[in-house]
């Protein structure tokens, strides 16, 4: 039986957003361990999460494309971070960036997903949401086909990935330079310089 959802409060959770959210899931985005400040932040006790699904805190705000972007690219084991409203037991929300990592096996076969969430600033939030709510609106009248064919189309406008556009829009806001024209390792070297401070990694 699915969960009712939270009614929708436009109003942001109130949290030390100094503190890091993590939790664990599996293969299908089933949670297996999520740390006290998700439970805090959230407002769901531990025991309402494990076995969930992620999207128990997915806000109706999101558009979908940016789950599609996030899946093609974590089931393949690339580096993601990405920039996620969520909702609150409650029905308020918070902004996240969040970085996902690995845990493998021997081969190298991912076994489950680590994802930990910072909290980001209001002018890195109002960029990306004038984007979301684009996407959103395309979603509306056309499905996730037409929003990713715009969200394609804006990227290579810009000439970046999603994740290079995430990691300028958050260097850019810390007033710390990336040059979009460096080659392919160094902008690599660059996003996990920035993202390793960031998250203390």
């Amino acid at each position: 039986m699915e969960k009712k959802r939270p009614t929708l409060i436009d109003e942001p959770v109130k949290w030390d957003t100094t503190q890091t959210i993590v939790s664990k899931a599996d293969l299908y985005g089933s949670l297996e361990y999520v740390n006290d400040t998700f439970s805090s932040v959230s407002g769901y006790d531990e025991s309402e999460l494990i076995g969930q699904p992620h999207n128990i805190i997915r806000h109706p705000d999101m558009p979908k494309v940016i789950f599609k972007v996030l899946w093609d690219s974590i089931s393949k084991g690339k580096k993601f971070h990405g920039i996620i409203k969520n909702l609150a037991k409650s029905g308020r929300y918070y902004w996240v960036i969040t970085d996902f990592d690995y845990i493998v096996d021997e081969d190298a076969k991912i076994l489950k997903y680590v994802a930990r969430r910072k909290a980001i600033s209001p002018g890195v939030i109002a960029k990306v949401d004038v984007l979301y709510k684009k996407l959103s609106k395309i979603e509306e009248v056309s499905g996730v086909e037409g929003s990713e064919k715009y969200l394609i189309g804006y990227l290579e406008d810009h000439n970046l990935d999603y994740v290079e556009l995430i990691t300028k829009l958050m260097m850019d806001d810390l007033n710390q330079d990336v040059k979009v024209e460096s080659s392919t390792q160094e902008i690599e070297e660059v996003k996990k310089g920035f993202f390793g401070r960031f998250f203390g990694n």
